[in-house]
C-alpha cells in the first residue's frame, strides 16, 4: 500500500473549517481514481503542538498514487485545499510496511 498524508494546522475558524472540509473537500477526495481508503483523525498531541486534522489517502501502490496525483479530480481537490484558512499544511507520501507484533 501507498499512503498520502495531509496535515492541517490551526484553522482560523475551526467550526467553519470542519463544515467546509466535510461538505466540500471530502466529496472531492472520495472520487479520486484508485483510492482504496480515506481516513480523517484529529490527533491529541502528547506534549507540544500537533496538527488539527490529519487526512490519510490509501492507494494500492505508488503507480496508483501517481495516477491519482495527475488526475483532474486531484487537481480539483488541491485547488479546494488551497482555499482553507489554516496556519499551515503539510503533505507527504510513502510506501507503507505493516509490522506484525
Amino acid at each position: 500500500m501507498h499512503r498520502l498524508t495531509v496535515q492541517y494546522f490551526s484553522p482560523a475558524d475551526p467550526a467553519a473549517f470542519d463544515e467546509r472540509y466535510e461538505s466540500v473537500h471530502v466529496p472531492l477526495v472520495l472520487v479520486l481514481p484508485g483510492l482504496k481508503s480515506f481516513t480523517l483523525s484529529r490527533p491529541r498531541p502528547l506534549g507540544g503542538d500537533g496538527p488539527y486534522l490529519v487526512a490519510e489517502l490509501w492507494f494500492e501502490d505508488g503507480d496508483a498514487l501517481a495516477a491519482a496525483l495527475g488526475s483532474p479530480e486531484m487537481k480539483a481537490a488541491g485547488e479546494d485545499a488551497a482555499t482553507y484558512d489554516v496556519a499551515s499544511s503539510v503533505m507527504f507520501s510513502g510506501d507503507v510496511h505493516e509490522m506484525a507484533p
